[in-house]
This record gives C-alpha cells, sequence and structure tokens, in this order.
C-alpha cells in the first residue's frame, strides 16, 4: 500500500524564525472517497493559513504535514510517517473507516486524531475526549435529527401521526451502523411506529427486494443510510415499484450530495437529508461576528483559489480546522497530546462561532458521548426543484421553507 506524503508549510512573516509546530493531516486525496477528501484537507489548509496570518499559534508559525489514505488499510503507516516527521495531533479523515482505524492508533501510540468530517465510527477503543475528537455531527445524531424532523416538522401535515411506520435502511459499516442507530433510537425512544430495519451490503445489495419489503411492512416514512451509487439505485427501485412513501429522508454521503439530485431530476424533489451545511447555505445573519468574519475571510481565498464555493467538506475542514488552531492550541499548556486534550474539555464556543455556524463543547470522558462535539453544525436539507436544494430546518439556518414531499 503506498501511502504520499506532502509537507506543507505556511509561516508567518516578520520577526524572528521559531521552530514551527507540526500538525499531521490525513484525508483521502486519491481513491473512491477523494472529491470530498481533498476539498476537506483544502478547508484545513485554509485553517492552517488563517493561524499563520494572525500570529501563527502562540508565536510560533503553523506547519502542516499531510498523507493521503485512499484506504482505512493504509492508516498505520501514514500515522508513523506523520509521527516521524513531528506530528503528535492529526486532523482528519472524511471517512467513517479511516477515522475508526486512525482513533486507534492515535490511542495506543500516544497520538491525538482531531475528526473534521467522518460522522461515524466511534468504538471502545477511541479513547473519547483523551487521544480522539470529533467535531463533525457525531453519525448518530445525524440519524436522531432526522427522525426528530420528519416527526416535528413534517407529521403534522401528513397523516395522523401516531399511525406513521418508519423503516430505516442502511449500510452495513462503520458510517451505515452509527447513522442507523441513532434512527432507530430515536424511533423507539419517541414511541414511533419502526416497521423495518434492513442493513444492507453496498456492493452486492438488492434493492429491488428491499423495496418490495418496504411495501410488505407498509412503511410510510423512509430513513436511508447510504452511500451515492447505492441511494441512487434504492429510489429508482422504490420508483419501479411504486413503494406509497409519504417521506423520504436520507443523510450524508448520498441525499444531500449535488450528484444525487443530477442523477435522479425530479425523482429526488420532496427527499430530504441530514448533513452539515456549506457556504453557499450558511446564513451569516445566523452567524456570532466571528462566524461572519472567519465565512468571509475563508470563502473569497477557497473561491480564488480553486474557483468554487466551499462545499460542505471544504467549509467543516476549515470551521473544525479554525477551531482547533484559533481557540484549543492556544489555551494549551503545551503541544502535547494530553495537554491539547485538556485545552479541548475547557474551550466553548457558541454555535455560530464557527464559520459554519457550529460551536464548541467537547463531552468529557465517560460521557455517553464522550469526545463528540455537542455544538456542531448540522441541518436538513430538501430538494426542492430538480437540481436544487436548500437548508429547510432548524428555522434560524433555513435558507428556503419546506416544499410538499414527493410521495415515492
Amino acid at each position: 500500500m503506498l501511502t504520499v506524503l506532502v509537507v506543507t508549510t505556511a509561516c508567518a512573516g516578520g520577526g524572528a524564525k521559531r521552530d514551527a509546530l507540526v500538525l499531521g493531516a490525513i484525508y483521502p486525496t486519491s481513491g473512491p472517497q477523494q472529491v470530498g477528501g481533498t476539498d476537506e484537507e483544502r478547508g484545513v489548509r485554509l485553517a492552517v493559513e488563517w493561524a499563520n496570518t494572525h500570529g501563527g499559534v502562540q508565536g510560533r508559525p503553523a506547519r502542516l504535514e499531510t498523507a493521503d489514505v485512499p484506504r482505512p488499510e493504509a492508516v498505520p503507516s501514514a500515522m508513523r510517517m506523520l509521527r516521524d516527521r513531528g506530528a503528535r495531533v492529526v486532523v482528519g479523515s472524511h471517512g467513517s473507516a479511516t477515522s475508526v482505524a486512525a482513533a486507534k492508533v492515535a490511542g495506543e501510540t500516544g497520538m491525538m486524531l482531531w475528526e473534521t468530517g467522518a460522522v461515524g465510527g466511534a468504538t471502545p477503543v477511541a479513547n473519547g475526549g483523551r487521544s480522539f475528537f470529533r467535531l463533525a455531527p457525531m453519525g448518530a445524531n445525524l440519524g436522531r435529527n432526522a427522525i426528530a424532523f420528519v416527526r416535528d416538522e413534517l407529521a403534522p401535515e401528513l397523516k395522523p401521526a401516531a399511525s406513521l411506520r418508519y423503516a430505516v435502511v442502511y449500510v452495513d459499516d462503520p458510517y451505515g451502523r452509527s447513522v442507523g442507530k441513532g434512527a432507530l433510537d430515536e424511533v423507539r425512544g419517541s414511541g414511533q411506529v419502526l416497521s423495518a430495519s434492513l442493513p444492507y451490503d453496498a456492493s452486492r445489495a438488492d434493492f429491488a427486494t428491499i423495496a418490495r419489503r418496504l411495501a410488505e411492512t407498509r412503511t410510510d416514512v423512509l430513513f436511508a443510510v447510504s452511500y451515492l451509487d447505492d441511494g441512487v439505485a434504492l429510489v429508482r427501485a422504490l420508483t419501479t415499484a411504486k413503494v406509497p412513501l409519504v417521506a423520504s429522508i436520507g443523510t450524508s454521503s448520498s441525499f444531500c450530495h449535488p450528484q444525487f439530485g443530477q442523477r435522479l431530476g425530479r425523482l429526488a424533489v420532496g427527499m430530504f437529508a441530514s448533513d452539515k451545511p456549506d457556504q453557499a447555505h450558511v446564513r451569516p445573519d445566523a452567524l456570532e461576528p466571528e462566524g461572519r468574519r472567519t465565512l468571509a475571510w475563508a470563502s473569497a481565498r477557497y473561491q480564488r483559489r480553486y474557483g468554487k464555493n466551499m462545499s460542505a467538506e471544504a467549509l467543516g475542514g476549515f470551521s473544525n480546522g479554525y477551531g482547533l488552531l484559533a481557540h484549543v492550541l492556544p489555551a494549551a499548556t503545551s503541544f502535547a497530546p494530553t495537554a491539547v486534550a485538556r485545552a479541548a474539555l475547557s474551550t466553548k464556543l457558541p454555535r455560530g462561532a464557527l464559520a459554519n455556524g457550529g460551536g464548541l463543547d467537547l463531552a468529557p470522558p465517560g460521557a455517553p458521548d464522550e469526545g463528540e462535539n455537542r455544538r456542531a453544525a448540522g441541518v436538513i436539507w430538501e430538494w426542492v426543484a430538480p437540481g436544487e436544494r436548500a437548508v429547510v430546518w432548524p428555522a434560524l439556518f433555513a435558507t428556503h421553507a419546506i416544499e410538499p414531499l414527493h410521495a415515492g
């Protein structure tokens, strides 16, 4: 397995030179997740640039060393390489399976993983609140938010809420299990009717069979945790089978993806997704002054450099990297992972302080959600027209009203 290591150094100008603070980064910049991974890494690079143009970190320039991890199997060698280059704190990783592997290595080797994008994969070996922190929404919370949105916002407009039957279909991997479990817990915990829980293997799923199962169980509301190709295949199978759904909602790796709407066209209209916001759909007036300033700074530079707006991955990389570089590291008594962890747990930022609308409130060791960010930025998207999506919930961040649903 080839792991590519690239060194990026951006130093603050002027004054005597000081030893750089080395920050590691692992993202898939090649392979099947390279688009999102590249965007997320670009966002982190901007956060390092921001730090270095604003005096560095405790007066020291920050230096980013990055390793391409196209598959989880590349993680151990990448982490060793970054450690050899002086990194003890590593940001990453975009993919849930990669995050699991990196959290394990960090816990075993005295390093820290600052997760900027992956939503699934927390495990007992992750050492949450010690050597693992997740700034992106926890996968289970994306699932819970999706069910709560349907129950509280959509159900009053549908058939009697008490009679709605919910099904959860999820890819059987760390990402799918994490998000799916959150949805299942919310369905059961709030007294809703669960019609089906259907895990599947993305490499050999029979979506026609899944569609028949949803019809047989008289499912009204579908929550799907999938990747792009299988999410599109699932929707097409539901359409072919004429499954009479009254609401369909997915999550981050498929239903909210721009290509989901491009590939499905009118079939996607009225479908929802529980995910993170991108730059084009963040309302500056909903942010704190700090969030507005950094959003304007980062979006202008990203546009000049890459010729496009910041995707959810790029914005998450910048915002969550900024939280580390601008708030946590300056508060740390040293740059050892244990000291950085203490600073992370004591740093509190309100929602809207970060450019993506999030804040910072990391759960301590021993909490059920240890190491998770309780103020992570999460929204509900809707496809409101062919190829057009908008944030519709929560109300503070909504850019569009909720439109009538498309029945499957």
